[in-house]
């Protein structure tokens, strides 16, 4: 072994003991265990409350066509459960999972610094640039998680609450139960790639602060402004350069044949703001003064 690979190994070894705790302290929090805990509880209101109504025998519907709108999926919960998973994603992705991932990307830095950690990981061999990808990549694995928490749980309860069984396509085609399951999982990672950007916008504000609080109420203050202007018809020649415009167009993957148009603007817009505010976190970050 020469003498780079026997510095490096240690270097590697460390970091991946480092991303290892940073996962294990991350999910094993309160706050964390909470935040999961209200996404998986938004489905189970959802599927109790169209439940409830078509039992009465309201019609349940209402909403758009659209890919980026939202389509009505609440209304065909009742005839397949599976939809429940597509309703309950469209119903968090605009609030609840990016403010969740506000929460804990905020934290990232922020929070080390609060509780005087931060000196104490920069001296070991990892460096500053190491533990800046491996907050992000534990933020990225919430982002993953989260998502996966609000669809099982939808599942869950759709296929307790529902019937199940083939699928009606916002075309109006028909889809195999299967065929919809392997739709529903790739929505759901398509749905966690759209909050990298939030992610990498959260883990920036992390580093311009030594205060956990405040960068988690700045990530989601930013987060709400954004989806305000995002509603204001004047700023229409902007809003596809926000990062949370093309959210929604996941539904685009249960047409068939799929459009794929808006869904690639939303991973390319996911991807512009990763590297911008990624860049801008390291730059920040490695020059920072560090003090607590």
């Amino acid at each position: 072994m020469s003498q780079a690979e026997a510095i490096r190994s240690p270097r590697l070894l460390w970091t991946f003991g480092l991303l290892r705790s940073e996962l294990l302290t991350t999910f094993r929090r309160w706050r964390t265990l909470a935040l999961l805990a209200v996404l998986a509880g938004v489905p189970i209101l959802v599927g109790i409350a169209v439940k409830i109504e078509t039992s009465g025998g309201s019609s349940v519907g209402g909403g758009r066509d659209g890919g980026g709108g939202g389509p009505a999926f609440i209304s065909q919960i009742t005839n397949n459960g599976l939809f429940l998973v597509f309703t309950a994603l469209a119903a968090t992705l605009p609030f609840f999972l990016p403010m969740a991932i506000g929460v804990i990307a905020g934290d990232a830095i922020a929070g080390e610094a609060n509780s005087g950690t931060l000196r104490y990981l920069l001296v070991a061999p990892a460096g500053r640039t190491r533990l800046l990808l491996t907050k992000y990549a534990t933020v990225m694995a919430f982002c993953l998680v989260a998502t996966l928490v609000v669809a099982v749980s939808a599942l869950t309860v759709g296929a307790l609450l529902f019937p199940l069984g083939d699928l009606t396509t916002i075309s109006g085609t028909q889809i195999s139960f299967t065929e919809g399951l392997g739709r529903a999982l790739l929505i759901a990672l398509i749905v966690a790639v759209s909050l990298i950007g939030v992610a990498a916008l959260g883990l920036f504000v992390s580093t311009l602060t030594g205060s956990g609080i405040a960068a988690m109420a700045t990530t989601v203050g930013l987060l709400i402004t954004v989806q305000i202007l995002d509603q204001i018809p004047q700023l229409h020649a902007i809003q596809p350069y926000f990062f949370s415009h093309y959210w929604l167009s996941f539904a685009d993957l249960m047409r068939d044949p799929v459009y794929w148009d808006d869904l690639v603007k939303n991973l390319e817009i996911q991807a512009l703001y990763a590297a911008v505010f990624g860049s801008a976190a390291w730059a920040r970050f490695t020059t920072k003064d560090i003090t607590a």
